[in-house]
């Protein structure tokens, strides 16, 4: 692996990230009065970005086929089923997933997912020490 290069003496932290969008359904039990048509099941477009650290300026994580693969997570039968899961609960099942690579171990991961690109949620994973 090549040294990260330093930039006016500081070392960047480097983070690849990739995007896709899944459909889905779920639905917020516990919704306040003012939105009580949330707890009954609804559509959504979830997006997610992900966010990886890599070492390199040449990266070890090739954008495509690591998008390619969080896609494929998703891919049996082509709509999530997310019941009464948040968006930061999809994130922390989608970091769950994500580590029992060993590609994906030991590295930053941050993970956004939205709903229809409105309104989301921002999960930051920091690598074990």
């Amino acid at each position: 692996m090549a040294a990260a290069a330093m930039i006016a003496g500081v070392s960047p932290k480097r983070m690849i990230w990739v995007t896709f969008k899944v459909r889905g359904f779920h639905c917020y039990p516990d919704a306040p009065k003012e939105v009580a048509y949330l707890r009954q099941r609804h559509r959504h477009q979830f997006g997610f970005r992900v966010w990886i650290e890599v070492w390199g300026d040449n990266r070890e994580i090739e954008f495509h086929l690591t998008q390619a693969w969080l896609e494929a997570l998703y891919a049996e039968g082509g709509t999530l089923e997310a019941e009464g899961k948040s968006c930061e609960m999809l994130a922390n099942d989608l970091y769950a997933r994500m580590v029992q690579e060993e590609c994906f171990q030991r590295r930053d991961i941050w993970i956004e997912v939205d709903e229809d690109g409105e309104c989301g949620a921002f999960m930051r994973y920091e690598k074990p020490q």
